[in-house]
C-alpha cells in the first residue's frame, strides 16, 4: 500500500497560475441531430475522452432531483455540452454513454451513474472514475478535479461557485456555464492522460 498523500489546501491551489482550459471557440453548444452526429464522430474517433454532468441544484430537502440537465464531453480539442432536454440530440448522448469503445474518464461519477440510470434508465459503459485512481496513488480522500489539476499540474482549475449553482435546466446556457461545464470535462481528461503518460496503468472501471 502507498504512503497517505494530502492534496495542496485550498489556500496554496489559490496561489498557483491558472490552468488553461478551453476557450468558447473550442466549445461546442449541440442543438441539432446534424451537430450531434458530427460530435459523435469526434468523440469516436478520440476514444478516450473527459465526461462529467450538471444538474440545476435543489436548496429544499426532499426535493426531487430531476437531473442530469447538461452532459458534457471533451477530446483533448474541443468539449461538446449537450442538454439533456433536447430530444433532437439525446439519442446520440446515449449512445455516447452505451458505447464500450469510447472510455469516458471523470471525477466522482457515482453520482452521475445514479442520476443517468433514473432519468434515462442505462448506466454509462466503459468508464473510469478518476477519484479510485488517486486514491492507488495514496490520496485517501476523494480529490475532485481541482485538486487533481493541482496535484499533477501546480495549476488552479477555475471553478465558480456562483456558476455552479445556477439554473442548468435552463434552455439558454450563458457563457459561463459552457466554459464551466466543458472544462470539467476537458481538465477530467487532461488528468487522465498525464496519469496515463507516468506509466500508471488504467482500465475501464465500470
Amino acid at each position: 500500500m502507498p504512503p497517505t498523500r494530502k492534496p495542496p489546501t485550498r489556500a496554496e491551489i489559490a496561489e498557483f497560475e491558472p490552468f488553461a482550459g478551453l476557450e468558447l471557440d473550442r466549445i461546442s453548444l449541440i442543438t441539432s441531430q446534424t451537430a450531434a452526429e458530427a460530435a459523435f464522430a469526434q468523440l469516436a474517433a478520440a476514444k478516450w475522452i473527459g465526461f462529467d454532468t450538471e444538474s440545476r441544484p435543489t436548496f429544499r430537502k426532499g426535493q426531487h432531483q430531476d437531473g442530469p440537465h447538461v452532459i458534457q464531453f471533451s477530446t483533448a480539442e474541443r468539449a461538446f455540452v449537450f442538454q439533456s432536454a433536447r430530444a433532437d440530440t439525446l439519442p446520440v448522448v446515449l449512445r455516447i454513454l452505451s458505447s464500450p469503445d469510447i472510455h469516458k474518464v471523470g471525477f466522482g461519477l457515482s453520482g452521475d451513474y445514479r442520476q443517468i440510470q433514473q432519468r434515462f434508465g442505462i448506466r454509462p459503459a466503459a468508464t473510469t472514475d478518476l477519484d479510485r485512481e488517486f486514491r492507488k496513488l495514496g490520496y485517501r480522500d476523494a480529490l475532485g478535479v481541482r485538486s487533481a489539476v493541482a496535484i499533477l499540474f501546480g495549476r488552479r482549475l477555475l471553478k465558480s461557485k456562483s456558476t455552479a449553482t445556477t439554473n442548468w435546466a435552463s434552455p439558454r446556457l450563458t457563457e459561463s456555464q459552457l466554459r464551466y461545464a466543458a472544462n470539467d470535462a476537458y481538465a477530467a481528461l487532461r488528468v487522465y492522460q498525464a496519469l496515463r503518460d507516468g506509466a500508471i496503468g488504467i482500465a475501464p472501471t465500470e
